[in-house]
């Protein structure tokens, strides 16, 4: 696995604020990166203030010409750039809020203020992605069978009965094909950590 300072999460948040800091040297690319790995959670936040689709796109919009014409107000030593980034797209949102520009059914302004951000970090999600590649890649060392049972079991929802059943054999031994078989994945887990 990673080094600690080959984590994914690390590498993520350094190359994002690296990215910021191009865009406030006038690096036009930079843009386009802080977008792509951006766009999805600011996206969220602008929703779950604005709570309707177009006015949150524009609120996003808002936040990306923003950010181009003043890239050089952030400030590495102070936030992290998905934290200023979060706070930036939330504050767009609030004053669409309070510009009286969002139709009806967004949050009252007061309410907006507070409003917890509950989406998982970028970070979280390419660490979660790669523990994902990693149970997928583990499960690619076990025998077909003991695979094909332990994926129907766990990401199908059979019943080890069903399976058993399916397999026409008895509820013992298919408790014990997985049982071993989640065994080796585990081991497999680990060794990779």
């Amino acid at each position: 696995m990673a080094e600690n300072g080959d984590n994914p999460a690390t590498i993520a948040r350094e190359r994002l604020r690296a990215a910021m800091v191009r865009l406030a040297n006038g690096d036009s690319t930079a843009l386009e990166e802080i977008y792509e790995s951006t766009r999805v959670k600011l996206f969220g936040i602008c929703l779950r203030i604005l709570r309707d689709q177009k006015e949150a796109e524009d609120a996003l919009q808002d936040v990306y010409i923003n950010l181009w014409q003043r890239a050089d107000r952030y400030d590495p030593e102070r936030a992290s750039p998905i934290s200023w980034l979060s706070t930036f797209a939330r504050n767009r949102a609030i004053d669409r809020l309070r510009t009286g520009k969002v139709r009806g059914g967004a949050v009252p302004v007061d309410e907006a203020a507070p409003l917890p951000d509950e989406t998982p970090l970028a970070d979280a999600l390419m660490v979660d992605a790669e523990r994902d590649a990693q149970i997928h890649k583990c499960l690619g060392t076990l025998d077909e069978r003991t695979r094909t049972h332990i994926r129907s079991a766990f990401f199908d929802g059979y019943t080890y009965a069903q399976l058993a059943e399916r397999a026409d054999v008895p509820l013992g031994t298919m408790k014990s094909w997985i049982r071993r078989g989640l065994q080796r994945l585990r081991a497999c887990l680990e060794a990779s950590e």
